[in-house]
């Protein structure tokens, strides 16, 4: 019997187990009235999914504004960025920083505020009028205002030897983060489309050589990013190449990438320091499926004329989980101040 099924029904009681420290079992029994006490939903001024960079940044501004967030972590608490092991980009940091550090720090500072920290993955959303209920298998939370910041994750290839490159090791997926420490290295792309087009063009600031590697014998990127891909000095193309694996030095560094021929079956490697996927990413947002709008790709479309604010009063989106343009540390940091500052406005005039 499930706890949510013992207190829709007459059921006055029932068993609790709980795992004691031996490793046995306690068994206990609630009456209905003390399970209800026990499990009394409370509602919550403001609940915010994720703890990444949009995440961390709205708790900060949530907790200086004394609403005391409650913090939904998810599958991966500090986002994409704990993955990357060092962030050049981020203003007030001139020697750098270590994401794992960065996102440590962040969420320490929104503690600090009064920011309260829970793992729970949402799998459903309801809104019942000014009332958002979140359920967390078999939890659930209510709260005034929700924000959405469950970012998105890169969609990889899945070869052997991307997983163990990742993030630090040569494998990434973001050349504006990462491509100036590939300066005078070879480097390749996957991909076929804008994305991989823009990444590729990119990394000529840095690298001494670009080999764009895609599954067919033409770009699906826009006719002018396409032109200016395969025109360019220091790009060349590898078509009808299909990636295999990601090759380690003895180091555990990238050093290069095998490839098959996608016509012949003839496999060769192609050198290079880096590797950039750019097949796109999956935002993290099929819980809110039916609920809020989505584009074709999954991501979270705002109300007109605002960037963090959906069409239910209260409900708000921020970070990589709506940006499929920028997808940057500071771009989903400024949207999370937004959506903070727009959750205290709506509060305040309850």
């Amino acid at each position: 019997m499930t706890l949510r099924s013992a207190l829709e029904g007459n059921h006055v009681s029932f068993p609790k187990v709980l795992e004691n420290k031996t490793g046995g079992t306690i068994v206990t029994r609630f009456s209905k009235q003390q399970i209800i006490t026990l499990y009394q939903i409370t509602m919550e001024d403001v609940i915010i999914l994720g703890t990444g960079c949009a995440g961390l940044t709205a708790a900060i501004y949530t907790g200086r504004a004394q609403l005391n967030p409650l913090v939904l972590e998810g599958t991966q608490p500090g986002g994409q960025l704990t993955t990357t092991s060092e962030v050049e980009n981020f203003p007030g940091f001139p020697e750098g920083i270590d994401g794992y550090t960065m996102m440590d720090n962040l969420r320490k500072q929104a503690a600090k505020f009064g920011a309260r920290y829970e793992h729970a993955k949402v799998d459903k959303i309801e809104v019942d009028g000014a009332v958002k209920k979140l359920y967390a298998g078999e939890k659930v939370y209510e709260a005034k205002t929700v924000i959405v910041a469950t970012g998105a994750r890169p969609r990889l290839t899945g070869v052997p030897g991307e997983q163990e490159m990742f993030g630090g090791k040569g494998v990434t997926t973001c050349a504006t983060c990462d491509g100036a420490f590939y300066r005078d290295m070879e480097v390749v792309v996957v991909g076929g489309g804008d994305s991989a087009a823009e990444e590729a063009l990119f990394l000529t600031r840095f690298a001494s050589k670009v080999t764009l590697i895609h599954r067919r014998d033409s770009l699906r990127a826009s006719q002018i990013m396409a032109d200016r891909a395969t025109s360019h000095p220091k790009i060349e193309m590898a078509w009808n190449s299909l990636p295999q694996e990601i090759l380690a030095d003895e180091k555990g560094f990238t050093r290069g990438i095998r490839v098959k021929d996608a016509n012949t079956g003839e496999e060769r490697e192609i050198a290079c320091k880096g590797a950039f996927i750019a097949i796109g990413h999956i935002p993290n947002t099929d819980f809110v499926e039916g609920v809020l709008e989505r584009d074709g790709d999954g991501y979270i479309v705002p109300s007109a004329g605002s960037q963090v604010k959906t069409k239910y009063e209260g409900f708000f989106a921020a970070g990589d989980c709506v940006d499929h343009v920028y997808r940057q540390a500071i771009t989903a940091a400024g949207m999370g101040c937004q959506a903070a500052i727009e959750a205290e406005r709506y509060l305040a005039e309850l």
